[in-house]
């Protein structure tokens, strides 16, 4: 069983709000999410010493999280990863969202639904996070309804995302915590061993959006399908790093996405999704500047995310899998990060 503890987090400024921290703790695992961006801001796991560590990035205080700071923790929305020079069209209408990075749209604008306070509501083992993003936030068509659950079985943490729509408008949900299996604050994660279930991927441009083509991994630095020790990997093929969507199974079953395993805590991290995409990022534009929990920083690479989500861009694709939400549809998808250890 997991128990449920509320507390005050903090105050946003100029009275806009009350943000909350919800501690969600098993037998196995203990995590801290707050009500601003429905964000985790710590995940404490044992070691195979039974010894426990925070192995998400992140800050102590509210005001950490509301500097500037590349999404740590926070669910992204309304659609994950880059849509290009931050366009679409849709029953022919042209929309056009806020350009934040470089020239596209990066996870859902210059305000998206990891910078606004959202409703929480306790359950017996999680809790829920709703919000209504109203029609034409961040340049998108319709009202959007949406619900994010976080739930605590065991060593398994559940983050089910539901979504509906006033209007046709396109929805991709994810959460963007950055992991370090050794513990935050350590200084890389060369020593993590990763495997990726992904036969594809999808090449991008100097932008970072994908060229739409689909790609074999088969002998690339991509084919992640057995298991990598990551800085050995990414000296033998001499890259800087990865920020790339890895095709998944497009069953909307349960399925397995990703491992990685630490040798030296005995960590490791599985992840099950029911997206087709998931999008392997480690840490590139980290640069040290960020001041974390405990006096840590975060240099380039010391952090890995695993974010479960549509293929970007794919409201401009048309052959990658649907983006949109229609009225009358639910958006309805489950993302399991299952700890154990080795």
């Amino acid at each position: 069983m997991a128990s449920v503890t509320r507390a005050l987090f903090g105050n946003l400024p100029s009275g806009a709000g009350t943000v909350e921290k919800f501690q969600l703790q098993s037998d196995l695992l203990r995590v801290d999410i707050i009500s601003w961006g429905c964000t985790i801001t710590a995940l404490e796991v044992k070691d195979r010493q039974g010894r426990a560590s925070d192995v998400v990035l992140g800050f102590a205080e509210l005001e950490g999280y509301l500097q500037k700071q590349p999404y740590f923790g926070a669910v992204v929305g309304r659609v994950a990863n880059r849509i290009a020079k931050g366009t679409f069209t849709l029953e022919g209408k042209e929309y056009k969202l806020p350009i934040n990075n470089g020239p596209n749209s990066l996870h859902g604008g210059v305000r998206g639904f990891d910078k606004v306070l959202w409703t929480p509501r306790v359950l017996s083992n999680g809790v829920e996070f709703s919000r209504i993003s109203p029609d034409g936030e961040e340049g998108y068509p319709g009202e959007l309804k949406v619900w994010v659950t976080y739930t605590l079985h065991g060593g398994e943490l559940v983050v089910n995302y539901k979504a509906q729509a006033s209007e046709t408008t396109p929805v991709s949900l994810t959460n963007h915590s950055y992991f370090n299996l050794a513990g935050q604050g350590s200084p890389n994660i060369y020593d993590h061993e990763v495997t990726i279930e992904a036969d594809a991927f999808l090449p991008v441009d100097e932008t970072l959006i994908p060229t739409g083509e689909l790609a074999s991994v088969q002998g690339t630095a991509f084919d992640l399908r057995k298991s990598v020790e990551l800085g050995k990997h990414l000296q033998e093929f001499r890259i800087n790093g990865f920020d790339h969507n890895f095709c998944l199974k497009k069953s909307k079953e349960k399925h397995f996405c990703a491992r990685v395993y630490h040798a030296g805590s005995g960590r490791v991290l599985e992840v099950y999704t029911t997206q087709p995409g998931v999008q392997f990022y480690t840490g590139n534009f980290l640069d040290g500047t960020l001041k974390g929990k405990n006096g840590a920083v975060y240099p380039k690479h010391s952090g890995f995310c695993l974010e479960t989500q549509n293929w970007p861009n794919a409201v401009n694709q048309p052959h990658f899998p649907p983006v949109l939400l229609k009225p009358g549809e639910q958006y309805d998808h489950t993302t399991w990060f299952k700890f154990s250890v080795a």
